[in-house]
């Protein structure tokens, strides 16, 4: 009987050698900071302690290994490592996320797309997990997103930064919107602006967000006076002093969902999708089919092409659901290149010029050079250009840029709708004050942002208080023009001239009432040229 007690004892503290201790079986608490890389390999028994504690019974223990967690909320808690911080600017931000439960159930839904090869790219780089929540604060993970400031996509990049990352910006592509360009863009200007800010993740995100010339500016300041630069103490604008907080208020959030009432629903901690080269360009009609999805899914996974095709220069890939991958892989490598986009024989008309045919068919000058061979601008009549064409009516591309436009501009508002085509000399800040509303609402009707230059010709949707604004586009008769004030002029000489009311003229003019016209001044008039014969 003691024999077999002592042999039982002996296997049991042989089974208890394999378990870790109770410290390590935890996931690291939010807030600490963990080494670049998998932070959950510290929490692990090593392999050669785990050989040496198993018995020599001949009883074999399996080694002991840490779940991997199947959900991306629970991976990102077990990876978070910026400081943590409660203070009343978090508590703001945090409390406004916790009576918003739909808006970040949308987010989650967005998300499933892009998420896990962010968190992927991010943790590859040893950089902070909070960093794969940076797209809810800057675009509430849309795509599609764009600024008043001008920034568009994820990762909201203006114009300029984006070119200064190398993404390509043109009629066919925006490789600011692109997934895979836009994220290694921001992941490397986040890295050169901590290393800007000698490791200091808080105040490179501050850059990240006004510039980091704003940011130094504030740290000298804040040195010059003996203050802490701290991210907490620094003099920011508004809407920096907001952001940092913003992301610490989600790190919460996704840490303690149910304390604070926030349902984020299940983040599949997997990949989306795959990566499949075209090797050339494509209809995304036609590769949509290939695919066997939706074209509108295919745009959410690709939303860097602007247009009904990849661009003719690249990137020449798709992003593809990964249960569709390999038979899209299969079929696009059995579709010849000459069936990937349509091509129409064009018979040149006397007058038409290369940009005009572009434009009718919804493609690039550039495009039209390239598939005919033409180095200048000047064509022949009668001769005929192959041009590509989509296999669709553009309708049915509802998340290009084209149509995205249309569906922005077609949302119906409070007020009256006025159609207002651009002029040489106009402004938004001129639109502004003619149609007596704001510029930001201006530019925001027509998918633009009041930094944006307005192009002669384009057709700007208006909505207004009142109806008595003339309203126009482009197959009606009623145009604008300029007018320049004669000698002996008067508002009441200039509107029998013209057939248009004295209040019109006031109005579309921003005249007071007992101000007088000079000879020589410039207004500007809506008129219908049906009833110009003989003025």
């Amino acid at each position: 009987m003691a024999t077999r007690f002592l042999l039982f004892a002996t296997l049991l503290l042989s089974a208890c050698a394999t378990l870790p201790p109770p410290a390590e079986v935890g996931r690291p608490q939010s807030g600490h900071s963990q080494p670049p890389g998998d932070t959950r390999q510290e929490n692990r028994p090593s392999r050669t302690l785990l050989a040496a504690a198993r018995p020599v019974t001949g009883i074999e223990v399996a080694p002991y290994e840490q779940p991997v967690p199947a959900d991306l909320w629970a991976r990102l808690r077990q990876e978070f490592s910026l400081p943590d911080q409660d203070n009343e600017r978090v508590r703001v931000q945090r409390n406004w996320y916790a009576k918003h439960p739909q808006y970040m159930q949308r987010v989650t839904e967005r998300s499933r797309r892009y998420a896990w090869h962010i968190h992927q790219e991010v943790k590859r780089r040893g950089m902070p997990a909070e960093i794969a929540l940076l797209p809810i604060v800057e675009s509430a993970y849309d795509p599609f997103a764009y600024s008043h400031g001008r920034a568009a996509g994820l990762w909201q990049f203006i114009p300029a930064t984006g070119k200064r990352f190398k993404l390509k910006q043109d009629w066919w592509y925006d490789g600011r919107r692109d997934l895979l360009d836009s994220t290694n863009a921001a992941l490397d200007y986040l890295q050169y602006l901590n290393k800007r800010f000698k490791g200091d993740w808080l105040l490179a995100l501050a850059a990240y967000n006004s510039g980091e010339g704003t940011v130094s500016k504030a740290v000298r300041r804040n040195r010059k006076k003996g203050k802490p630069v701290t991210f907490w103490d620094l003099k920011l604008p508004k809407e920096t002093r907001a952001y940092v907080p913003k992301l610490i208020a989600l790190k919460q959030l996704v840490n303690h969902p149910e304390r604070y009432g926030v349902d984020l629903g299940p983040l599949p901690d997997e990949p989306y999708f795959e990566i499949v080269k075209t090797n050339g360009q494509i209809d995304l009609a036609i590769a949509a089919d290939l695919a066997g999805i939706e074209l509108n899914d295919l745009y959410r996974l690709n939303p860097g092409f602007n247009q009904w095709a990849t661009s003719p220069k690249g990137p020449h890939r798709l992003l593809i659901p990964v249960d569709r991958a390999s038979d899209f892989r299969q079929a696009i490598a059995a579709l010849p290149p000459e069936k990937r986009v349509q091509w129409l024989r064009h018979k040149i008309k006397k007058g038409e010029t290369l940009s005009q045919i572009a434009k009718r068919y919804h493609t690039t000058t550039a495009a039209l050079k390239a598939a005919n061979g033409v180095s200048g601008s000047s064509i022949r009549a009668g001769k005929h250009l192959l041009v590509p064409v989509s296999s669709q009516g553009q309708e049915s591309y509802q998340l290009s840029a084209r149509q995205r436009l249309r569906s922005k501009q077609s949302h119906q508002r409070k007020g009256y709708k006025t159609r207002h085509i651009v002029s040489p000399g106009d402004t938004f800040w001129d639109l502004s004050r003619e149609y007596k509303v704001s510029v930001r609402k201006l530019a925001s009707w027509n998918g633009m942002a009041p930094g944006d230059p307005l192009r002669v010709g384009q057709k700007l949707v208006v909505w207004t208080r009142a109806s008595s604004t003339k309203s126009f586009h482009p197959g009606s008769q009623i145009r604008p023009i300029y007018y320049r004030v004669r000698k002996g002029d008067s508002l009441s000489r200039i509107s029998s001239k013209f057939r248009v009311s004295v209040a019109d003229l006031r109005k579309w003019n921003t005249l007071p009432k007992g101000r007088y016209l000079q000879p020589g001044q410039r207004i500007k008039l809506y008129v219908d040229v049906t009833q110009q014969a003989g003025t």
